[in-house]
C-alpha cells in the first residue's frame, strides 16, 4: 500500500478519479443507468492503494456522491436507493477498510521478517573491516530474493600466519534455504584457514566440512549439492597473489584502470563433487604491485543479462575513471551501477562482491611471520 503510493505517487488519486468518472457517467445517462458500481469499486481501490484515515475520506466522499446523485435524479427519498445504492457504496466502504486493515498487518509481518534476515545476513555475513593486514577491503551483497534479503553467496577474509586469506562461493540454490550451507562454508573456513599452510588443502577441509554438514541434514537431492568457490592468498608483504579455483567465476586483477580476468591454469570441480576425479588443481600465482585492486565476484556478475540476453563482462563493461590507485568501495559502487544498468535493474541471482587494494606501505617482509596482534589459539 504505502510501497505502492510512494512509487507511483499518481495511484493514489485513482479511486477519486474513479468517483468523479462514476459521477459524470451517471449525470450524462438516462436514470435507468447508474454508476454506483463504479463508486464501489473507488471505495475497495482506495482501500487497497491509501491509508485507512486515506480511506475513510474516500468512503465518505463516496457516499456524499451517491446521495447527490440520487438527489439529482429526484430519487433521494426513494426505498431502492437507500437500500440498494446507498447500501452497496457504504458495504465496499467497510470492505476497502477491511482490506487496508489487512495489508497493513501483512505489512508489518513483512517488516518484522526482514528485520530477522538482516540480522541472519549480519550474523553469517558481517561486513569486513575496511583494513584487514595491509590491505584496504570492501564487501557488498545483494540477494536474490529481495524480501528474504539473504541468499547462497559467502565470502569471508582472514589475516593469518601465511598471510591474508579470502573465501568467496556460490553455494547451490537461493534464499533462506541455503543459509545452512554457507554458514558452515565460512565457520569451516574461519577455523581451517589459520592451521592449513596449503591452499589446495584447504579447499579439501572445506569440502570435507560441507559433506559432513550434509549428511547430517535430510535432502531429498543431497546428490546434487555443490558450492562454487575461490579461495585466495596474498602474502603479507603484498607482493603474490595465490588462487585455488574450485569451478567458481575468476577473481579481476584492476591496474590502472585497465580490468584483468585470472584466470585458472587448471580449473577444478566445485566443493562437493571432488570425489568424481582424484586429481587436485594446484594453486596459480599472480605477481601484485602496488595500489593494484583484486574484485572477487560470484555468478549473480558474471551472469547478470541484458533483455537481450548478452551477459554482463567486467573485464569489457567495467569503465573505471582515472587511471591512478582504486578504491575498493568506490570499484563495487561502480560494479553495482553497471550491472544494474546493464539488466534494467532487475537480477534473478544473488550477489555478492569483495575487492581488496594493496597498498604502498609494506606492513611485513617475512611472510611466514604473524601479523601483528595475531595470537594463534591451541586446541
Amino acid at each position: 500500500m504505502d510501497r505502492l503510493t510512494a512509487r507511483w505517487p499518481y495511484t493514489r488519486w485513482f479511486p477519486l478519479a474513479l468517483i468523479g468518472v462514476a459521477a459524470v457517467v451517471d449525470a450524462l445517462t438516462p436514470n435507468t443507468y447508474t454508476g454506483v458500481p463504479l463508486i464501489a469499486s473507488g471505495c475497495v481501490l482506495a482501500g487497497a492503494t491509501l491509508t485507512f484515515r486515506g480511506a475513510v475520506r474516500v468512503g465518505v466522499i463516496a457516499l456524499a456522491v451517491t446521495v447527490l446523485l440520487s438527489w439529482r435524479a429526484g430519487e433521494l427519498f426513494s426505498t431502492t436507493v437507500w437500500t440498494e445504492d446507498v447500501f452497496n457504496v457504504l458495504l465496499s466502504a467497510l470492505i476497502g477498510l477491511d482490506v487496508n486493515r489487512m495489508l497493513h498487518r501483512h505489512g508489518r509481518r513483512l517488516a518484522t521478517a526482514r528485520s530477522v534476515a538482516e540480522a541472519i545476513q549480519r550474523a553469517v555475513l558481517p561486513t569486513p573491516p575496511v583494513r584487514i593486514g595491509p590491505l584496504e577491503v570492501a564487501a557488498r551483497y545483494e540477494a536474490a530474493d529481495a524480501e528474504a534479503r539473504i541468499g547462497g553467496d559467502a565470502y569471508a577474509i582472514q589475516d593469518t600466519p601465511f598471510g591474508v586469506r579470502i573465501l568467496i562461493g556460490d553455494v547451490r540454490g537461493k534464499g533462506l534455504g541455503a543459509v545452512s550451507t554457507t554458514s558452515t562454508l565460512i565457520g569451516a573456513f574461519r577455523e581451517a584457514v589459520h592451521y592449513t599452510p596449503d591452499l589446495g588443502e584447504l579447499a579439501v577441509r572445506l569440502e570435507h566440512s560441507l559433506e559432513r554438514d550434509s549428511a547430517q541434514r535430510p535432502h531429498d537431492d543431497s546428490s546434487e549439492e555443490f558450492t562454487t568457490a575461490l579461495i585466495a592468498e596474498i602474502d603479507h608483504g603484498e607482493h603474490v597473489l595465490r588462487v585455488v579455483n574450485r569451478g567458481h567465476p575468476a577473481p579481476y586483477l584492476i591496474r590502472a584502470g585497465r580490468v584483468t580476468a585470472l584466470t585458472a591454469t587448471t580449473p577444478d570441480l566445485p566443493l562437493g563433487m571432488g570425489g568424481l576425479t582424484d586429481r587436485r588443481a594446484g594453486p596459480d600465482s599472480f605477481p601484485l604491485s602496488p595500489g593494484d585492486v583484486l574484485l572477487f565476484v560470484t555468478d549473480g556478475v558474471t551472469e547478470a543479462r541484458k533483455p537481450s540476453g548478452d551477459f554482463y563482462d567486467p573485464v569489457t563493461d567495467l569503465c573505471l575513471l582515472g587511471t591512478g590507485p582504486a578504491d575498493p568501495a568506490a570499484v563495487l559502487d561502480e560494479l553495482a551501477a553497471a550491472v544494474h544498468h546493464w539488466t534494467g535493474g532487475a537480477h534473478d541471482d544473488d550477489m555478492a562482491t569483495l575487492a581488496v587494494a594493496t597498498t604502498r606501505e609494506t606492513l611485513r617482509t617475512d611472510p611466514g611471520a604473524p601479523a601483528p596482534g595475531y595470537r594463534p589459539r591451541h586446541g
